[in-house]
This record gives C-alpha cells, sequence and structure tokens, in this order.
C-alpha cells in the first residue's frame, strides 16, 4: 500500500494515465486552466513537455504511479522472423482429440504470460522472445482443429481473465487470419499480437480491472490509457513488428469514429487493428466477467452483427465463417452459386444451419432445402454475405422470418419485386 499519495516527479516522467496534482512554480508556468484532472490525452502531454514547467505533483492514489509508468529503456533486437518451426505441416485432428493438448496448453501459456506480464510490470526488459513459443503453439493447435482451443479458452475463471483473454484472442486472431487467407508471416504476427494486445492494462491497477460495480468516468478513463501504455511499452523495443504496434494501439477503434484512443475513422484503421477488434469485442462478450455473465457465442454474433458501424463487415463475416457462428435471418451465397437464408443453430449451437432457396444462375427460386455447410470442399460452403436489396429483396426481415419457418410461397407466388 503506498504511504504517500502525492509525488513531485520531472515533466519527462510524466505519461498518459497519471493524475495531475499540481505544477511545481508559477501558474503562468503550466498551459492549463485546471491544475488537477487525469492525463489521458497525447497533446496534453505534449503541451505540458513544450511548457516551462519545473516539476509536476501527481496522486498516485488517482492515477498511475510513477513505478508503474517507467517504461524499460531502450534496446535494439533484430525484426521478427517466422520461425521456422510453424512451417510445419500439421496432422487434423478431431476436437475431442485436440480437447486435450488445448487444456494442456492453455493452462501452461496462461501462468507463462502471467510471468513476463509480471516481470515487465516490475520494471524487467519485456521478454518479447518467450512469447514466440506460445505463439507457435497456438498456431500449431489451430492448424490441427481450428475449434477445440477457441472453446477452451470460453472456459476461462474470473481471475484468470486478463492472461486467458490475450490467449484466446490470439487464437481467435490466429484462425481469423487463416479464414483471410493471409500469409504465414501475418499469421504469426498477428498471433503474437493477440497475446500483447492488452499488455497496457499492466499499468492500470488490478482493484480498477477487476471492479465488480460500475466504473466512475476517472476510472474508465484510466483504463481507456491501456492502448496508449501498451504501445509505448512495445515500442521500446528494437525491431518490434509493426502489425503488433498497430493491433496494440488501435485495438479499441471502430470504424465509425466511436472508438478510442483516437476516434480514427474507415479507412484510417489498419486491417490488423479491425481484425483485433473482432477478436477482443467476442471473446469479452463470451467471457464471464465480475460484473456480467458470459454470452453464449450465438447471442455475442448476433449483437455483433447489431452494432453497424462498430466493425468491418467483411472482417466480421469472415469471423464467422472462422468460428461457425451466424446469426439467424442473414442472406449468404453458396460455393454452389444459390443463396440461402442461415437458421438459428438450435440449443448446442454446434454447428451452422442454412435454408437454400434461390439459384443465383436462374434468378430464380427453388424448393426450400436445409443443409448443414461442409467444412472441407468435398461439400456446400458458405461463401459470402450477400445485401438483400441487390437481389431485390425488399422486405428481407419479413421474407426471412417466412423462409426460417420452412415457408417458400412467397416466393412461389411471386410476391418478391423484381427489380
Amino acid at each position: 500500500m503506498r504511504t504517500t499519495a502525492l509525488r513531485t516527479i520531472a515533466p519527462d516522467q510524466l505519461c498518459l494515465g497519471m493524475f495531475v496534482h499540481g505544477f511545481e512554480g508559477s501558474w503562468t508556468d503550466h498551459p492549463f486552466w485546471l491544475t488537477r484532472f487525469l492525463l489521458t490525452e497525447q497533446s496534453d502531454l505534449d503541451r505540458v513537455l513544450a511548457s516551462d514547467v519545473a516539476g509536476v505533483v501527481i496522486d498516485e492514489r488517482r492515477g498511475l504511479s510513477l513505478g508503474d509508468a517507467l517504461p524499460p529503456p531502450v534496446v535494439e533486437r533484430e525484426p521478427l522472423t517466422l520461425p521456422r518451426a510453424l512451417l510445419a505441416t500439421h496432422a487434423a485432428a478431431s476436437f475431442e482429440d485436440e480437447r486435450a493438448r488445448a487444456q494442456t496448453l492453455v493452462a501452461s501459456a496462461s501462468r507463462d504470460i502471467a510471468g513476463l506480464f509480471a516481470s515487465a510490470h516490475a520494471g524487467e526488459m519485456l521478454r518479447l522472445d518467450a512469447f514466440v513459443p506460445i505463439a507457435a503453439d497456438v498456431i500449431a493447435s489451430i492448424s490441427r482443429n481450428p475449434y477445440a482451443l477457441i472453446a477452451i479458452t470460453r472456459l476461462k475463471k474470473r481471475d484468470e481473465y486478463t492472461y486467458v483473454h490475450s490467449l484466446a484472442v490470439s487464437a481467435l486472431m490466429t484462425g481469423l487470419a487463416r479464414t483471410l487467407g493471409l500469409t504465414e508471416q501475418e499469421v504469426f504476427e498477428l498471433g503474437l499480437a493477440g497475446l500483447l494486445h492488452d499488455i497496457g492494462k499492466m499499468v492500470v491497477p488490478d482493484h480498477i480491472l477487476t471492479k465488480p460495480a460500475s466504473l466512475t468516468d476517472e476510472e474508465f478513463a484510466l483504463i481507456r490509457t491501456h492502448p496508449e501504455q501498451g504501445y509505448l511499452l512495445l515500442s521500446r523495443h528494437g525491431g518490434m513488428s509493426e502489425i503488433i504496434l498497430d493491433v496494440c494501439r488501435h485495438h479499441h477503434e471502430r470504424i465509425d469514429g466511436s472508438g478510442y484512443p483516437f476516434q480514427l475513422k474507415g479507412e484510417a484503421i489498419s486491417r490488423w487493428a479491425r481484425i483485433a477488434a473482432v477478436c477482443d469485442v467476442y471473446d469479452a462478450l463470451t467471457s464471464a466477467r465480475v460484473y456480467k455473465k458470459a454470452w453464449s457465442p450465438a447471442d455475442a454474433i448476433a449483437r455483433m452483427v447489431e452494432w453497424i458501424g462498430h466493425f468491418d463487415r467483411e472482417i466480421l463475416f469472415a469471423f464467422m465463417k472462422t468460428v461457425g457462428v451466424f446469426p439467424p435471418g442473414l442472406l449468404v451465397r453458396m460455393r454452389s452459386n444459390r443463396l440461402a437464408v442461415t437458421l438459428p443453430n438450435g440449443r448446442r449451437a454446434s454447428r451452422p444451419r442454412v435454408r437454400v432457396f434461390w439459384d443465383c444462375r436462374a434468378r430464380a427460386p427453388l424448393l426450400l432445402e436445409e443443409l448443414v455447410p461442409e467444412e472441407n470442399l468435398s461439400g456446400d460452403q458458405i461463401m459470402s454475405e450477400e445485401y438483400p436489396l441487390d437481389w431485390a429483396f425488399i422486405d428481407w426481415p419479413a421474407l426471412s422470418e417466412r423462409l426460417i419457418a420452412g415457408d417458400g410461397s412467397a416466393l412461389l407466388s411471386g410476391e418478391r419485386r423484381v427489380a
């Protein structure tokens, strides 16, 4: 427990997340009307550094302490390269066979991640190379079976959320990168980025991260500094991957500009950060926390689809294919060049189901057919999301409800308006 709340530091020791209690010297030496505030904006930090302030008084009970905020010195390192072991071919495994290996991986990797984060928090140099074998194990597991490790990480306990969440996001990003057809080097770097994306939270006090009640405005503002804190920590490692830095700094940005820390919009957000945003939110929603129950995968995906403007739609759809979960009522195109509506998965929600109803070549209705898309190329697969108006389905919500109920009469009777 801290013996004193106030500490005077040099301006160059100040960082985001600290609570400024006052400034040494005359009020004319600093650029603020207020002298007590939580420092959350880089622009405000830059103004302090450019001023004539001799010292800054911080309140360590209301923000980060000096010990929390001091990053390790810059160390030059070789750029990250794809380990040759990751190029090995892994034989496919059943869910049951891979589940046992995944359980062992989650137990050992979460302990390793916790230890590495703790060492960095204690002021030691972050051992980035120690995360590489964890990423390699994640990639190998996803290669053997794309679902087992993801399923195991959903069972995380509330008190181990921070570390297993990092592992889960790594697994989800690895699987999504494979679905998107990215290179093995990109898959590797995104896997590492998932492990490191929340490393900035290690400077946020545990009592705030695990608080069961609503956060105060100050507490929430402090948590919102973690992307920049993590970026500053990681950027002090020479040779750090731009993908990892970008994911750490921007995984809370949203397509419509409603995210943080920079309120980036649209194309200003990299593809890497868009991938991370989807995976991070999905795991958070499907995890139990001290302040909420876990949502089912189907409920999480349904809500994410409803949050228009939050996520890249194409990446979100690829993510649905990755985890095998689709919200009911989605219009999709099959590999067989047929249109289908996605169906509720039922109580077990184990496999996606669709009802085929339209021939894309003939642009004509078909007899309704229910099927379970195959995971291999031997059967039909879901290929893309389609937009109802592109096919002149004017009232898609009503039509999809009838199709889900097994009623194709609206199509056969010509109620569909022809474009």
